[in-house]
């Protein structure tokens, strides 16, 4: 395949419509993924794996502007993020969590186009280091406006979480890898 980003191979050239009905249902999707969530302050949901799905299917910057979408969406009252929250999460102790998601997206499609995700396994680690970047505006966002400190930080906004940010991270290589394998049959 030449195009080595999903949604471009499948749909062809960009046409604002494509991409407008891209934007909405990469937003639809990520919302219901949100839904799927247990816990509090930091809820263990589904979003993640829908982000790094959207990113490698969608590319950089369609991604990245579908993410953009979403934290509109929340900030417009929409119930949108995880226990169906909406503009308050944007200042809440997961908002580092929820604008890192825009660099989420934006990285995975970045590693797409570069031709990093061509296999299983490099989609996944792509996945699984992307996730672990999200720590970083995750993280930061309760230590300077919570002023929660590092073994708070470690214990109960990311250590529960990263055995399961590397499940998500192979569920979404496989669900990319998959959608590239229908398309070559399809094609084949």
């Amino acid at each position: 395949m030449s195009d080595r980003v999903l949604g471009k191979a499948i749909l062809g050239q960009a046409t604002l419509l494509k991409s407008a009905g891209l934007v909405l249902g990469g937003t639809l999707i990520i919302a219901m993924a949100a839904q799927a969530s247990v816990g509090w302050p930091v809820p263990m949901s589904l979003q993640t794996l829908a982000i790094l799905v959207v990113g490698l299917t969608f590319g950089s910057r369609l991604g990245a502007i579908t993410l953009v979408a979403y934290l509109a969406q929340g900030a417009m009252g929409l119930p949108v993020f995880a226990n169906a929250h909406s503009a308050a999460a944007l200042v809440g102790p997961t908002a580092g969590f929820l604008y890192g998601f825009v660099g989420m997206a934006f990285l995975a499609g970045l590693a797409a186009e570069k031709g990093l995700t061509r296999g299983i396994v490099s989609t996944a680690l792509v996945g699984m280091v992307i996730s672990l970047l999200l720590y970083i505006p995750g993280l930061a966002w309760p230590a300077l406006v919570m002023g929660k400190t590092l073994p708070e930080l470690w214990g109960g906004w990311m250590a529960p979480f990263l055995l399961g940010d590397v499940v998500k991270a192979v569920i979404a290589a496989m669900i990319v890898w998959g959608g590239w394998k229908a398309l070559e049959a399809r094609k084949g």
